[in-house]
């Protein structure tokens, strides 16, 4: 999309450095498109570009940029104290609050200082609730009536506020201390009698966030209900706030990237990649793995262990990375799929034995069909070319029943082990690929030495 938005003429108009001429471009496009351009001006563009659009246009496209791009924004904009202020004033106030929060503590108070009284007060309400808390997402923006008013009544209070409602297509009736009792679409007054009380309308069946669940709440009962706006209310039922569809897509996201890179293998990052620090990175990623590595080593101290059996029939080392690699690509698969079902709800802690069934019969077909060509491998090998001798048919069998059994111990692995995490109250992500594939190469050793000790005994061993 971007070649799209530096097409020549842009391109032109900005290394000519003629801001006004591109200025007026730019009010036709949609905030979404200017925030991309921006991102990837170099710093001597981004803040002259910006500070030349109009305040509305300014505020939307803010809304749409990078945490590190806003911040580069509004340092570079500090002496500007009236833009600045109107800017953070004309903010949707969870937008604000996900920007200031990601500011050091005093550069956020700094700013802070400079909102009104009314928007200072929000902001400050908003930040004060718990990291990762629905708090954190909601505005105070939307659109509240009584149960006693008229269809007309609540139509005109609608024309009057609904331009500062962060939505209109739902909005809410509350009793005379502010507790919700109802939430109602906006078609259903647009159909309805002018004459008709609110009242009428309703049926008191709605659904509703506190302030203090977690954000991850949020996302199951969006899911669930396929709702474009929620209500959040305090402890008591008072309704202090809604949380829109887009915040909850953007934690969403948020949470799926953190579990999709703990999948593999790696701590979640704070940052996008690229702006990620190098030692930063370097340490997220060297934690995982060195343990990874120092599991590895017990793979090498099996290999010792079974050195005898290794010794006198050598042909067996041949098949060591095909059986541990079956079960550690069997377990990674079991994991994701696992992970991935406890993600968006579709498996609980109570569904652990129904899953285990599942793998069993999955690990013992799984590992049949890989056993099965593992003994054609083996029988083809010795057709041709001779390689494993007299005994082959017993090396054969072996490498099959190997391949059954660590097949099976890493289906089991992989989808137990994030039911394992879950109840001990860690990330089932953790469990990830690179570690079921560990734990597997180790046992998978021992299985297959195992099974090579029972089935070849007196013969090569």
């Amino acid at each position: 999309m971007l070649d799209h938005l530096l097409r020549p003429e842009i391109q032109e108009l900005i290394e000519k450095k003629k801001y006004l001429e591109l200025k007026n471009i730019l009010l036709d496009w949609f905030p979404q498109e200017i925030a991309e351009l921006i991102e990837n001006l170099p710093a001597s563009d981004d803040v002259v570009i910006f500070r030349a659009l109009p305040l509305d246009l300014a505020t939307d496209t803010f809304e749409y940029l990078s945490s590190e791009k806003q911040q580069r924004l509004v340092e570079a904009m500090a002496h500007e104290k009236d833009r600045l202020t109107s800017l953070l004033d004309d903010l949707a106030p969870d937008d604000r609050t996900a920007f200031l929060e990601e500011l050091p503590g005093p550069v956020a108070q700094k700013l802070v200082s400079l909102l009104s009284p009314e928007e200072r007060k929000t902001a400050l309400s908003l930040l004060g609730y718990p990291e990762d808390s629905i708090g954190r997402l909601m505005t105070p923006e939307y659109i509240r009536v009584k149960p006693n008013w008229t269809v007309e009544k609540t139509l005109e209070h609608i024309r009057k506020y609904g331009k500062d409602s962060e939505t209109l297509n739902v909005f809410y009736v509350v009793d005379e201390k502010g507790y919700l009792i109802d939430d109602l679409r906006i078609r259903e007054i647009l159909l309805a009698d002018p004459g008709k009380e609110i009242k009428d309308l309703m049926d008191e069946r709605f659904i509703s966030l506190k302030a203090t669940d977690d954000q991850e709440t949020a996302i199951e009962v969006f899911r669930e209900y396929d709702r474009v706006a929620l209500p959040v209310t305090d402890a008591h039922g008072i309704l202090i706030g809604i949380v829109t569809v887009d915040d909850v897509l953007d934690v969403a996201e948020e949470e799926t990237t953190e579990d999709i890179q703990k999948i593999g293998g790696s701590e979640a990052l704070d940052a996008p990649y690229l702006e990620t620090p190098f030692w930063m990175l370097v340490q997220k990623r060297a934690r995982w793995l060195v343990l990874l590595f120092i599991g590895e080593m017990l793979t090498a101290t099996a290999m010792g262990y079974f050195e005898n059996e290794i010794a006198r029939a050598i042909v067996l080392t041949l098949f060591v990375p095909l059986i541990i690699s079956s079960g550690g690509n069997s377990g990674s698969q079991a994991a994701t799929l696992i992970i991935r079902a406890m993600a968006i709800g579709e498996v609980g802690l109570l569904d652990w034995w129904k899953v285990m069934r599942r793998e069993i019969l999955s690990g013992l077909s799984l590992g049949s069909i890989l056993g099965i060509i593992g003994i054609i491998r083996v029988t083809i090998w010795e057709v041709f070319f001779n390689a494993f001798g007299q005994y082959w048919i017993l090396i054969a069998i072996t490498v099959g029943l190997s391949l059954v059994g660590v097949v099976l111990l890493g289906t089991l692995a992989g989808s137990m082990l994030p039911f394992l995490m879950q109840r001990i109250g860690v990330d089932p992500a953790t469990s990830s690929a690179p570690f079921v594939a560990t734990l597997v190469d180790v046992s998978g050793l021992v299985i297959y030495f195992s099974v090579a000790a029972i089935i070849l005994s007196g013969t090569v061993l």
